[in-house]
């Protein structure tokens, strides 16, 4: 079983968004250490919230309509 990364001070990097591909997404702003956990919070409550109604749907897939 793989390790998880660790990060700075020591804290376990379990994002699930790419730091890189969001880096590389954004065109004409630097992008602040704090972005990448608030768009990883995001990120998270978006697919609860579609997996909720994939599953109110009687679903086992997610759908970008679920979006």
């Amino acid at each position: 079983m793989a390790a998880k990364k660790k990060g700075k001070k020591g804290k376990s990097a379990d994002l699930i968004i790419s730091k890189s591909r969001t880096k590389g997404a954004v065109k004409k702003c630097n992008v602040g250490a704090e972005f990448y956990p608030a768009l990883d919070a995001a990120v998270r409550s978006l697919i609860k919230d579609a997996e909720a109604r994939a599953v109110g749907n009687k679903r086992k897939t997610l759908k970008a309509v679920d979006l």
